[in-house]
């Protein structure tokens, strides 16, 4: 026994002793239960569609609490997370601090659709810790945040036109749920129904990490760019980490021409650090969103530029936007409780080392069994990848037949205690609430699923 532990914390994974039988599936009768009568009620039975488990195996599964690292479904199953209801419970589920300032705000009332302290407490914490906003305004969700930033640019632009890029997702509003069309740069196609033609074609649509389509785009739409959209590190659609050099050469082709670079940061927001993707790769954008990890995972989301682009913002300017929840006290009580600890010194540090030190096990495991996999990672962020190439940083990268080798994986992963989110195109994540017993048994059982995936394909 003993051996075998040294083993385990060793780093010498190729060593380690692996159960390569598969394991019951788990029981899924309660869930199958709520999910036969929630759809019902809800389209597809479900209230967000990446939510209906349509991409891997069994149906969905009801959760009835989380604390900490781990979540329990509505069948008594446990399983250490890696979803952190996608990515805003840095701090793990039902965080004590967390909880307390929710609850103390709460005994003074809900929601007031008036200004509270609570709003300029979370603002300063954020302003004085973050060099690329001078002012903010909170929102309800990242979604709303973006479309919001997109009005903004094309206020203060006077421009109509937005790029973005394949691969990147924005939120679900009209001007950004496009996809590319047959060229190299043109507008982009509608990708779901209901968007009009005449808004899709205000967007255009080009690949990642091809500066050459950037260049062509402002040459082919000269004058009309209102902005340039990107994820500060593209983790929607994988995880899609563009070079250093390809940021900047973004940055430096929007001030030539006049164009607004918006950073949507509601993914890497505070989660790669304090100042997300924009301290690291030391870009300064023009318009910055982040979604709900500044709530610490209740409906918040968040817009911020320099004074004086939030000038044209009313009421100050002439972009309409408002929202009647937007600042509300709980979700900015729950904000302050969750910047305040990612505020601490060392904190990022401490995290990024064990997320780090978490892939790097895995991977070497993997390499040691010459499988065609790769985990790409940055700070608490990590994507399982089927390929063997050393890079991916566009859409036509990721082989979408490779999804079928994650749809096992996920499945052998519930059954052993471990839940990712249900698309093998979702990025993982790690909590400072994950201890190194937690992510040992994490390795054991995705080391364990690795193996069963390989030998049945």
């Amino acid at each position: 026994m003993l051996d075998s532990l040294k083993k385990m914390f060793s780093g010498n994974e190729a060593d380690v002793p692996v159960n390569t039988g598969s394991k019951p599936d788990i029981s899924r009768v309660k869930s199958a239960e709520l999910y036969e009568k929630s759809k019902t009620y809800f389209p597809g039975g479900v209230n967000s569609p990446v939510r209906a488990f349509k991409s891997v195996y069994g149906t969905p599964l009801f959760i009835e609490k989380g604390d900490g690292c781990y979540i329990w479904d509505a069948d008594g199953n446990q399983f250490i997370d890696f979803c952190g209801s996608w990515g805003p419970l840095i701090l793990g589920h039902n965080n004590p601090k967390i909880r307390e300032k929710v609850t103390e705000v709460m005994q003074n009332g809900m929601s007031f659709g008036a200004p509270t302290a609570l709003e300029n407490e979370l603002a300063e914490l954020i302003i004085k810790n973050n060099r690329f906003v001078e002012k903010i305004r909170f929102t309800s969700s990242g979604t709303e945040a973006v479309m919001s930033a997109i009005r903004l640019a094309r206020g203060f632009t006077g421009r109509d036109k937005i790029l973005k890029f394949e691969g990147c997702y924005h939120g679900h509003s009209d001007s950004l749920l496009v996809k590319a069309g047959s060229g190299l740069v043109t507008f982009g196609e509608t990708s779901s129904a209901g968007v009009p033609k005449s808004f899709a074609e205000e967007t255009i649509v080009i690949p990642l990490n091809d500066a050459n389509a950037i260049e062509q785009a402002f040459v082919q739409f000269k004058d009309q760019i209102a902005a340039v959209i990107i994820e500060g590190i593209p983790a929607n659609n994988g995880l899609i980490i563009q070079d250093e050099e390809y940021i900047h050469f973004l940055r430096k082709i929007c001030t030539e021409n006049n164009s607004l670079l918006i950073f949507d940061e509601v993914i890497t927001g505070f989660r790669v650090g304090f100042e997300g993707a924009a301290a690291y790769y030391n870009v300064i954008p023009d318009i910055v969103t982040y979604g709900k990890i500044i709530g610490g995972g209740l409906p918040v989301g968040m817009y911020g530029a320099s004074n004086a682009i939030m000038a044209h913002i009313s009421p100050d300017g002439g972009v309409y936007q408002a929202g009647t929840l937007s600042g509300n006290p709980v979700a900015m009580a729950a904000g302050i409780a969750t910047l305040t600890e990612l505020n601490k010194s060392g904190f990022y540090k401490d995290l990024n080392n064990k997320t780090q030190d978490f892939v790097a096990s895995i991977q070497r495991f993997a390499t040691a069994r010459n499988y065609k996999f790769k985990v790409f990672t940055v700070g608490s962020i990590f994507w399982f990848a089927f390929t063997d190439k050393d890079k991916i940083q566009s859409a036509d990268d990721i082989d979408a037949s490779s999804m079928e080798k994650f749809k096992i994986m996920h499945r052998e992963l519930l059954n052993r205690g471990i839940y990712l989110g249900p698309s093998g195109y979702e990025v993982g994540l790690v909590a400072s609430a994950h201890t190194k017993i937690e992510l040992e048994k994490a390795k054991r059982a995705i080391f364990e699923a690795l193996d069963l995936v390989f030998r049945s394909s």
